[in-house]
């Protein structure tokens, strides 16, 4: 189980993980994310960036990446299956200066490009290397209780040209969307000798975002 850290530089919230062994259920939202939806913006190769949301116990698989093209910056936008309460994070990236060196979070704006990143984002956090993926980043419950999509943002690296990254582990509670059938009745309407015409109105069921 994660245990306290301590260290002679800030922090930001994060926690060293001494015992991985319960990590590959607790970090198992990556079976939650709509694959076939992700997008990574700026990616040299396209569908890359699915690759780095894969099973714990293959976050070490170094033969599958992402890493930017035109400079440093990524863009990650993650669709899930139903609602998340997000705690955590795990970011494994390169072994040199092509590591991310901040994150920033963003809940439910999935049309995000980025233009859009001048937004202040919902949480953003120093990133320190980690190679093994030892280190937990806590994300505000409070402010990801309810996330349907996330999207991550990562600006810059500790100096290289382009990011690299392998993976990316998300830990937290998922809640199945609320899908109720909709019946539609069609009701046979007795025409009325007394009317000429009869105005029906299509009753279009609206949709709760």
């Amino acid at each position: 189980m994660p245990s306290n850290h301590c260290c002679d530089h800030s922090c930001e919230g994060h926690q060293s993980i001494n015992d991985t062994s319960d990590l590959g259920v607790l970090y198992s939202l990556y079976t939650r994310i709509d694959s076939d939806r992700i997008e990574c913006l700026n990616e040299a190769v396209e569908g890359s960036g699915k690759q780095v949301f894969k099973p714990w116990d293959e976050r070490l698989n170094f033969e599958q990446f992402v890493e930017s093209d035109c400079d440093e910056e990524l863009l990650f936008k993650i669709p899930f299956t139903g609602n998340v309460k997000l705690k955590g994070l795990i970011i494994i990236g390169g072994e040199d200066e092509s590591h991310p060196s901040r994150i920033r979070l963003y809940k439910n704006r999935p049309n995000m490009n980025f233009d859009d990143t001048n937004i202040e984002a919902d949480q953003e956090f120093e990133v320190m290397r980690d190679p093994n993926g030892t280190l937990e980043y806590m994300i505000k419950i409070v402010k990801f209780s309810s996330v349907y999509h996330l999207t991550i943002h990562i600006p810059k690296n500790f100096g290289n040209e382009s990011t690299k990254v392998y993976y990316i582990g998300l830990r937290g509670e998922f809640t199945a969307a609320q899908r109720d059938a909709i019946l539609i009745a069609n009701y046979e309407l007795a025409p009325n000798p007394a009317e000429c015409k009869s105005d029906l109105k299509d009753t279009v069921p609206q949709q709760i975002h």
